[in-house]
């Protein structure tokens, strides 16, 4: 079974920790993606690291929403200079094409011997081809730059249209990962979003989530901004 743990608390951590010394992995997102995009704090990933190497634990890190250049790294757990023992990703390793992936180190993945686990299409030649030519367009493109540059400007420009707005009560980012909190329920929010064409959704019941594609340009990143200032503007003042 598993131990829910609160994010980004290392007391907490260490408590579990100690009181089980049974527990064999450690599992989070580097940045919490469903949970309200929640970027820790700095030296967090470092910390969980070094206490599940002191429990002779795993560290597992869920990439699915972080990995890709997403957060202006390759790799989230990077802006720490960590390495997890397994890794999993999906979603942007395919671009649309479903795909999934798990990646362990030499320790992790010792008892996986051939032929002791399978999927009914792991491993199909068109949705790992694909994957090739998403990584070479990242490499190529120099995406991860582009995101951790456009990621910061962007998130300088949310703060300061939104934070002096009372009802807004947390900005958070890492790259291309932004997560507005609100002081209420806005799911609504989506479908007028739409209205104004641009995708957005809700997560954590309170918090705009936006993830928008790697390769927006800078006038694209600005009429991003614009929008989504304008929409939560809108919502929090009851209009449609």
């Amino acid at each position: 079974g598993f131990i829910h743990v609160p994010y980004n608390d290392i007391p907490a951590l260490e408590k579990v920790m100690d009181e089980n010394p049974e527990i064999a992995a450690v599992m989070l997102e580097p940045v919490l993606g469903e949970g309200g995009i929640v970027v820790p704090d700095a030296g967090y990933l470092k910390q969980v690291r070094e206490i599940t190497q002191q429990h002779k634990a795993l560290m597992v890190l869920d990439e699915i929403q972080t990995g890709m250049c997403r957060t202006g790294q390759w790799f989230a757990f990077q802006h720490e200079q960590i390495l997890p023992d397994v890794m999993t990703l999906a979603k942007s390793l395919g671009n649309g094409i479903p795909i999934g992936a798990c990646l362990a180190n030499d320790m992790a993945a010792t008892p996986m011997t051939a032929g002791s686990h399978g999927s009914t299409f792991g491993g199909n030649p068109l949705a790992a081809s694909v994957a090739l030519s998403v990584i070479d367009v990242l490499t190529s493109e120099n995406l991860v730059a582009r995101a951790r540059q456009l990621g910061e400007k962007m998130l300088l420009e949310f703060k300061a249209r939104l934070q002096p707005v009372d009802e807004v009560k947390r900005i958070h980012g890492a790259g291309l990962m932004f997560g507005i909190e609100l002081d209420r329920s806005c799911s609504q929010i989506v479908m007028m979003g739409l209205e104004r064409n641009i995708l957005v959704n809700v997560t954590a019941d309170k918090v705009v989530r936006l993830l928008p594609p790697l390769i927006i340009t800078d006038e694209d990143a600005d009429n991003i901004v614009t929008i989504v200032c304008e929409l939560v503007k809108d919502f929090l003042q009851g209009k449609e």
